[in-house]
């Protein structure tokens, strides 16, 4: 159930509605002990209960947290209030790749130095053993000032988990991929 304007998480007040995917309703906050804007990713009611969604948004929070780099996405907190999960992160004014490309074709200097800033974002990522493997034009977010932030570690893999003694890359509990397989959303 879509969360109300005005609804309190921990310290965290919901302003309005940004957008919903697969594993998530993502909504504007304010921060009422920091008194900034934040962006909250709260876990639908119907997944809630889900022993596996569970274990895959607290394992993409950790991965978020994992790396610190300006070209990935900063989360703030987690938590959990009444039921509801919700991992705190920054709020970006701007827009998905997908949304900039749709409107123009970008200048050949700014395609150019969107792949670098990408190419360092998944390289400090690469550095910590996490592997996005769900890269596309809708987890790529261009901000207002022409920067690069990905998005999106839910189908991460991570080497060095402490919660886990994989020995193939298991993304969800239950879903084990092997070379070859294909998951995620198609472009």
């Amino acid at each position: 159930m879509p969360l109300p304007p005005g609804k309190q998480l921990g310290p965290y007040q919901i302003t309005t509605a940004l957008g919903a995917g697969g594993m998530g309703e993502v909504y504007r906050a304010k921060d009422t002990r920091l008194g900034r804007e934040v962006a909250i990713k709260v876990l639908p009611d119907r997944l809630s209960e889900n022993t596996s969604a569970l274990a895959r948004f607290g394992r993409e929070a950790k991965v978020l947290a994992a790396v610190s780099h300006p070209n990935i996405l900063t989360i703030f907190d987690v938590g959990r209030d009444n039921g509801v999960c919700f991992v705190v992160m920054e709020l970006l004014p701007g827009e998905t790749l997908r949304a900039r490309i749709s409107q123009r074709r970008p200048r050949w200097p700014d395609a150019v130095q969107m792949g670098i800033e990408i190419a360092e974002g998944l390289s400090a990522a690469h550095s910590k053993g996490i592997m996005h493997r769900d890269l596309k034009p809708e987890n790529i977010f261009v901000t207002r000032d022409e920067h690069i932030k990905i998005l999106d570690f839910g189908l991460a893999h991570w080497d060095h988990d402490p919660n886990t003694a994989e020995t193939e890359s298991e993304t969800i509990a239950g879903l084990v991929t092997v070379t070859g397989d294909v998951i995620g959303t198609m472009p």
